[in-house]
């Protein structure tokens, strides 16, 4: 997109951008043409940048909690083989307990795993997206534009 359309973009003021276009020179459009491309792919680059890093940040997070639902999975199938362990070796109570134990930790561990996988997901692939559909309209402006 052009600074115009951009509320973040920084307002590129060359040099006698009070003139009217008609009295400006061939050297002077060129100038103010090379200031306005280099200020908007600088632009683009912070965008795609920021982008780029909120994705990252994104994905971490997930993988992050992904990774404490796997931790809660594994210690409710380690109270799994407690469970069967007292089960074998005892009566009612104790097996019990261990068994309501391990079912929550089950329970727990796979929600937490799939909210986790979920956001991961959600922030794949981590091309800057948004930035590359602005860079796309800022071209298609520029070919319009020389028309």
């Amino acid at each position: 997109m052009t600074d115009i359309h951009r509320a973040d973009a920084p307002r590129v003021q060359p040099p006698g951008a009070a003139h009217d276009l008609d009295e400006l020179s061939t050297v002077q459009l060129v100038e103010r043409l090379t200031d306005q491309v280099t200020g908007l792919v600088r632009t683009e680059m912070t965008h795609a940048l920021t982008e780029v890093k909120d994705k990252g940040t994104r994905f971490g997070i997930g993988a992050g909690v992904s990774g404490v639902g796997v931790l809660l999975l594994l210690y409710g199938f380690g109270a799994l083989v407690a469970t069967a362990i007292l089960a074998l070796t005892t009566t009612l109570g104790p097996w019990l307990a261990a068994l309501i134990v391990a079912a929550v930790l089950i329970i727990v561990g796979s929600v937490v795993a799939a909210v986790g996988a979920r956001r991961a997901k959600n922030a794949l692939p981590p091309v800057p997206e948004h930035t590359a559909d602005s860079v796309r309209a800022d071209v298609d402006t520029v070919k319009e534009g020389l028309r």
